[in-house]
């Protein structure tokens, strides 16, 4: 097979790099003038087939995502066209120049759309008509661009089944007249809500994987921080949403640090602090500052989200252990589970309590809230009791709760998501 020619290098270079930064967005652009994921998802697929043979020759456009955008959009007309069953969406398509006749200013105001385009795309992956594991599903193959086995890998499910529950999906969508649109201005802070809990949930599942063997998944909590980090450019007034990409940065700039040579997982106070990553650190507290000051501005009450990322800057920016503020943190986690009730923020505020004011302190606090009653058969619960009893100079009452702990189930997903930043 001979070598590629210096052209073909660079043009695939070219297309690699706005491939992985415009992907998303040419994809949105796509299904708003489309109203068809797949036809979407296709047309770019074969607009970048086209660029590989084309570029080389003709050279590296002046503007690669708009002419990616067209070349899609140009597909999906030719296509349209031939199904007659899709006549209303041809109409809609084929207002679009072609691509010789596309000006410099039509090429801005492609670009333009962009931002509007991805959050359409992304409050329709998440909308609440679709069930949680669906919008999960739907927001990793759509939005952060992984493959259907990649999709199929995070719910441990068949490629196969994957297939089938992204097309039921895409078919609840059209079926239930779900609108490709960022919601009125009136039910954006209702519909923010579910975005984030989508977003958290991604995170979680690679920050403390609850399927599968992997104890932590780095890349998929990479990428739910990438997709956080871009609803929090395109909407930086959201005070919430600026604190969870806040808390996100905070919780993995421990990643180095939280598994042992072993693979076992290193409790927070064990951890190498010098290890930790300081940009992500420093990102994380400006964007929480941000996030507080636009409340400030607001006037209103901290959101759940601000709360944790408020926690999790206590642990993030305390040089040793010992020297965090676990005082702040109880506090915090009383007004967490006033505005957010959980059980599992009573448990985390009973072990800040136990870190401030000593164990017996901490376990007296488990017994008031009757966790037992709410939270079963949790396993961080009896390892919480079982480590505030040795800490308090009583092993051998701390052993049959060590067993029960090492005997109970792990986790679901859900409780995940409220879990402690301990390690």
């Amino acid at each position: 097979m001979p070598n590629p020619t210096p052209a073909a290098t660079e043009a695939s270079a070219a297309l690699a790099e706005v491939v992985a930064s415009e992907r998303l967005r040419i994809v949105a652009t796509l299904i708003r003038t489309t109203c068809d994921w797949d036809l979407a998802e296709d047309c770019f697929h074969d607009a970048v087939t086209r660029a590989l043979t084309t570029w080389p020759v003709r050279g590296i456009p002046d503007n690669p995502a708009a002419w990616l955008t067209t070349a899609a959009k140009n597909r999906a007309i030719d296509l349209l066209r031939k199904a007659l069953a899709e006549q209303r969406a041809t109409e809609r398509a084929a207002h679009e120049p072609p691509p010789e006749q596309e000006t410099e200013e039509e090429e801005a105001d492609v670009i333009d759309t962009f931002d509007n385009d991805r959050l359409r795309l992304i409050f329709t992956c998440c909308h609440p008509a679709l069930a949680m594991e669906n919008r999960i599903a739907l927001t990793l193959r759509t939005v952060l661009g992984l493959s259907v086995a990649e999709t199929a890998h995070v719910f441990l499910v068949s490629e196969q089944t994957m297939q089938k529950r992204l097309v039921r999906t895409r078919a609840k969508i059209r079926s239930a007249n779900i609108p490709y649109r960022v919601p009125p201005p009136r039910l954006l802070p209702e519909r923010i809500a579910g975005v984030l809990a989508v977003l958290y949930l991604l995170f979680t599942e690679g920050y403390s994987s609850g399927s599968g063997s992997d104890l932590i998944r780095p890349v998929l909590a990479d990428e739910a921080i990438r997709l956080t980090r871009l609803v929090a450019q395109l909407m930086p007034q959201q005070p919430e949403v600026l604190a969870l990409l806040a808390l996100e940065l905070f919780q993995h700039s421990r990643a180095a640090t939280r598994l042992d040579a072993a693979g076992d997982l290193v409790l927070l106070e064990h951890q190498d602090r010098s290890r930790w990553n300081a940009d992500a650190i420093t990102e994380a507290s400006r964007m929480l500052a941000a996030a507080e000051h636009t409340l400030q501005h607001l006037g209103t009450p901290p959101g759940p989200y601000l709360l944790q990322a408020q926690i999790a800057a206590e642990h993030a920016t305390a040089p040793t252990a010992a020297a965090t503020n676990f005082a702040r943190i109880a506090t915090l986690y009383a007004h967490l589970s006033q505005v957010a009730p959980s059980p599992i923020v009573d448990l985390n505020r009973a072990i800040a309590v136990a870190f401030s004011e000593g164990p017996d302190a901490g376990l007296a606090l488990l017994d008031t809230l009757e966790l037992d009653a709410q939270l079963g058969e949790y396993h961080l619960l009896h390892a919480t009791r079982a480590d505030l009893l040795r800490r308090s100079g009583r092993p051998q009452d701390a052993l049959p709760h060590y067993r029960r702990a090492l005997s109970s189930p792990p986790p679901t997903q859900c409780a995940a998501s409220s879990s402690t930043a301990s390690t």
